[in-house]
């Protein structure tokens, strides 16, 4: 609203070839300068054939915030510094506390329904820091979202397809078929999560190293999509077996601690 006030003014002052121009209002670089700072002037002066302060007297004088700000500064070559009156900032406290749901924060006349998508962890990948940073951003997008009203959809894609399957699948056939179960009982493997990133660890060295092997994996790849049974059977037990220890890393424990949910 306060940008809003300041473009406004630059139509009035300046005509309206200049009324959407950017009124370059920004919080104060430092706590001397007030709480919000303009440097239209300085851009504006050139097209102008001003002198910056010349641009920032006149805008300063055809801008209305006296409800809201002291009066006006211009400092430097032409930068205006607006400082908030202590009455206005109480007032808009007041009405946020009163409003203890949403702070006083308006709902979107237009309500758009938002697909947020999380950290995306990797089957048979354990989580680490960077799944918590970015499921952190995620949060807060949606909980800004609902504030405003808006419907939002958290989503956490798993990724659980592609080349790192047919490495993985191909690398523990040849070196440890046991620990990818039975055709049987493919709900769980014998092996623990640490397992299988110690096994995708040292399948990706061999896809980058052995051709015949990366030849290999791609083969397991077509199966995989194409519904072999003993290459799906040993993709579900990977699944399963990182959807059962998922929830127990320091990653998705601090999570759960943080109250971050996908609802």
């Amino acid at each position: 609203w306060l940008a809003d006030r300041v473009q406004r003014a630059l139509g009035e002052a300046f005509g309206d070839e200049f009324a959407s121009a950017d009124p370059m209002l920004t919080p104060a670089t430092k706590l001397e300068f007030g709480d919000y700072q303009c440097n239209a002037a300085l851009k504006l002066a050139k097209p102008l054939g001003m002198k910056p302060r010349d641009v920032a007297t006149k805008l300063m004088e055809t801008v209305d915030l006296a409800d809201v700000c002291q009066q006006p500064e211009i400092a430097g070559p032409g930068f205006i510094n607006f400082r908030l009156q202590k009455n206005f900032v109480q007032d808009q406290l007041s009405v946020m506390l009163a409003d203890g749901e949403t702070c006083g924060v308006p709902k979107a006349s237009e309500p758009l329904t938002t697909v947020v998508d999380y950290s995306s962890p990797n089957i048979a990948k354990e989580m680490h820091v960077g799944h918590l940073r970015s499921t952190i951003i995620g949060d807060t997008l949606s909980r800004l979202l609902e504030l405003r009203g808006h419907p939002v959809v958290r989503l956490n894609h798993v990724g659980d397809w592609g080349t790192q399957f047919g490495m993985l699948i191909t690398h523990m056939r040849e070196q440890a078929p046991e620990a990818l179960g039975s055709a049987e009982d493919d709900t769980q493997s014998p092996a623990e999560l640490s397992d299988l990133v110690a096994f995708y660890k040292a399948a990706k060295a061999r896809f980058d190293s052995e051709p015949e092997f990366a030849e290999a994996s791609r083969k397991e790849v077509v199966a995989l999509q194409g519904g072999d049974a003993s290459s799906l059977s040993a993709w579900r037990m990977l699944c399963s077996t990182s959807e059962v220890q998922l929830p127990h890393t320091s990653a998705h424990r601090t999570s759960a601690k943080l109250s971050v949910l996908l609802h």
